[in-house]
């Protein structure tokens, strides 16, 4: 489905075009969030065996199916996003931005985004999720959907960015979506990943500046 995108991206895109990259985006997030959610979804799971609730493996199913929502509904941004740039002729058959000045805006931006408050903020919650399942906790199926859609908000503050930098290297590009991949894994798991996430955003800013160069 991914090549077929890139041999249309000099034709006007139907409907079907952007729902096949709505599709792909899905796909793409739901398989790079899921592993690095693993962990507050077995925390969340031992939890609730731990207070013998009834039914609880569909409780926590709620949970992740609230978690990945969000990230289904950045994905139909991201496809918009790749429609608008198709349709302004800024994106190559690579999917990446064909203006070296946009993609090293790109970059620069993620690479800022990276040093923010914010960014710190949730990147905390998402490396110390038991405060926050202690704190918020919802009893029920639906408490589980609210929760988990609470804790998707958070994750994407932290990576929204990140997935932004794709329409600079390649949305088509396997080796970037596994790096971008490892890099929320190890910023949310890692002992220093809060130290990762910075140097990540310096080298971002580096690389970006580099880019804008060339269009120089």
């Amino acid at each position: 489905m991914m090549a077929d995108m890139g041999m249309k991206m000099d034709m006007p895109w139907t409907a079907a075009d952007v729902l096949f990259t709505f599709a792909m985006w899905a796909v793409m997030m739901v398989g790079m969030m899921a592993v690095s959610a693993a962990p507050v979804t077995l925390l969340f799971a031992g939890m609730h065996r731990a207070r013998g609730a009834p039914r609880w493996p569909f409780v926590v199913f709620s949970f992740g199916a609230g978690y990945l929502l969000v990230w289904i509904g950045f994905s139909a941004g991201a496809a918009l996003a790749q429609w608008a740039l198709h349709r302004a002729a800024m994106l190559s058959p690579a999917m990446t931005t064909s203006s070296p000045r946009l993609g090293g805006a790109i970059l620069i931006a993620a690479g800022v985004y990276q040093l923010t408050p914010f960014k710190g903020a949730c990147l905390t919650h998402c490396r110390s999720p038991l405060g926050f399942l202690m704190s918020r906790w919802r009893d029920g199926t639906a408490g589980a959907l609210r929760m988990g859609i609470a804790h998707g908000t958070y994750c994407l503050g932290c990576c929204w960015a990140l997935m932004c930098v794709l329409f600079a290297v390649g949305v088509m590009n396997l080796v970037w979506v596994a790096a971008m991949a490892i890099l929320v894994l190890v910023e949310k798991i890692a002992p220093a990943g809060a130290l990762v996430a910075r140097a990540a955003g310096v080298a971002m800013i580096t690389a970006g500046a580099l880019v804008w160069s060339t269009a120089l």
